[in-house]
């Protein structure tokens, strides 16, 4: 059984969703759904293996999980992101179906040619879903530009803290990394602070470049786009689970 749901903080639904790609969320999402009320076998989330799995907290806009999913097929990813929007979005880069091109929506939906079957989606609050996941199953876990909290009252809100990192650290490979992206002062700071007195985490920085630049598989998202336009530099950190 899903533990009780503990307080959420932040947006579950911005404007309006529109026709097209409400279609998806009632007819596409469903397919592609975890279902959170049970342990999950990550292998028998998909019709066949992977040659390993990576987890999305808080995808956004899911331009980040599209474009990794699409460029690395043999592997499983699972994004979790409470904000309907977002998941929407995610659902229209992965099917190529928008309201310009939606002229029938009673059509099967199927992903685009170019895309294998290899995205999951929680839609809810991860932290209902740490305790159902198996230990040592991800290479990777990528936090990207996390809500910060900059008011010190609502630093309990920020989503890095021990007992979220003590999950991560479970469900992740010995070796495995945490990503974590951030363009906040005060985020940046915490993030460091945090994981340096985590018994679980090394950071695997070896120079300045190796934080200020993003890593090889990277794909850039709106929100980091925004952030450079309004001078705001993003960070890149990356913790090496001991």
């Amino acid at each position: 059984m899903l533990p009780d749901k503990p307080k959420f903080f932040g947006r579950r639904k911005g404007r309006t969703i529109r026709k097209a790609k409400s279609f998806l969320l009632d007819n596409f999402l469903p397919r592609i759904r975890i279902a959170a009320d049970k342990k999950i076998d990550l292998n028998s989330c998909f019709t066949e293996p992977k040659e390993g799995y990576f987890l999305e907290i808080g995808f956004g806009d899911g331009e980040h999980l599209a474009a990794l999913s699409q460029r690395m097929p043999q592997y499983g990813f699972f994004g979790v992101e409470v904000y309907q929007n977002g998941v929407a979005n995610l659902l229209s880069l992965m099917t190529g179906l928008k309201d310009g091109n939606a002229e029938d929506l009673t059509d099967e939906i199927k992903l685009l040619p170019q895309r294998t079957d290899n995205v999951r989606v929680y839609d809810d609050d991860v932290r209902l879903l740490f305790s159902l996941l198996p230990d040592s199953a991800f290479d990777k876990v990528y936090l990207l530009f996390p809500d910060p909290w900059p008011k010190t009252k609502h630093a309990a809100r920020r989503f890095i803290n021990p007992d979220n990192l003590r999950s991560i650290a479970r469900i992740l490979k010995k070796g495995g990394i945490l990503q974590v992206a951030t363009d906040h002062p005060i985020y940046k700071r915490w993030t460091l602070e945090t994981l340096h007195t985590n018994p679980d985490f090394i950071w695997t920085a070896q120079t300045s470049d190796d934080w200020r630049y993003p890593p090889k598989d990277w794909y850039e998202t709106k929100y980091q786009r925004k952030a450079v336009r309004e001078g705001r530099r993003p960070v890149f950190f990356e913790f090496r689970r001991i």
